[in-house]
């Protein structure tokens, strides 16, 4: 099994799938996994396996890092698509991630005014305000609903703590289409249970859910790397297609990554 912890405050930059040139902020330690969820395909690993032994960095410190980063950069002639918070763990579990976010947008005006900010949260964070009101500051508030099902949500994203996927649809109701949605399709099996969520009996009342939201864009994906539970397979070309002509279909737009 083969896992990434990433560096910390600052990574890449790297090529996403998704975003183009991204510049990664990680506000999560860099020994280590900090998330609120546990999910059998995440490329970090497992809670348990990655526990980080070295403290969040402060918001002094992410400020610091991200400025030295984005001034090398400039001097290279090769300013980053997008500055995207991401990394080991759930970005909003910072206790200062509305503050963070707001250092990054003046860093971001100020050295390469035509990335975006984006940040790639979990969703669990959302019932807080100070959270909502950071992301909708940002350019691309992209966030994860793998399934509207608690039962397979439990199987597979495995949350600490309570999670109401009910109250998260709320939450994500309530940026008014300032949002994206991200939710990872996929076949196989997991402790002799099946994490297929490619059939109507996911897809269905999933895409009623997409309809009510209202987001900006969905993201639909399947797994790219190793995941640390074994029989996870990918969702086929054909099926992720099949679902992103249904989301456009519905009149938004949608992309599909395999």
């Amino acid at each position: 099994m083969s896992t990434i912890i990433y560096p910390s405050p600052i990574f890449g930059p790297v090529h996403s799938r998704r975003l183009g040139i991204s510049l990664g902020i990680n506000l999560l330690p860099a020994d280590g996994k900090v998330c609120s969820f546990d999910c059998i395909y995440c490329e970090c690993g497992f809670n348990e396996a990655h526990r980080p032994t070295l403290p969040m960095p402060t918001r002094e410190e992410v400020a610091q890092k991200l400025e030295q980063q984005l001034q090398k950069m400039a001097a290279e002639g090769q300013l980053p698509d997008v500055l995207t918070f991401a990394g080991n763990g759930e970005p909003t579990c910072h206790p200062h991630f509305a503050e963070i976010i707001g250092d990054t947008l003046r860093l971001r005006d100020q050295y390469c005014p035509k990335a975006k900010v984006c940040v790639l949260s979990n969703s669990t964070m959302l019932h807080r305000q100070q959270v909502h009101d950071a992301l909708m500051l940002v350019d691309d508030n992209i966030l994860k609903l793998d399934t509207v099902s608690p039962q397979y949500i439990n199987r597979v994203d495995h949350p600490n703590g309570t999670y109401d996927v009910q109250a998260v649809i709320e939450h994500m109701k309530a940026f008014h289409g300032h949002v994206i949605i991200q939710t990872m399709f996929m076949r196989g099996n997991c402790n002799g249970e099946s994490v297929d969520n490619t059939g109507e009996e996911y897809v269905g009342p999933w895409l009623e859910v997409v309809r009510q939201i209202k987001p900006q864009q969905v993201m639909v994906y399947t797994i790219d790397r190793e995941t640390p539970a074994q029989g996870l397979e990918k969702a086929s070309r054909e099926q992720l297609d099949a679902i992103r002509d249904r989301v456009i279909a519905a009149g938004i737009p949608c992309t599909a990554s395999y």
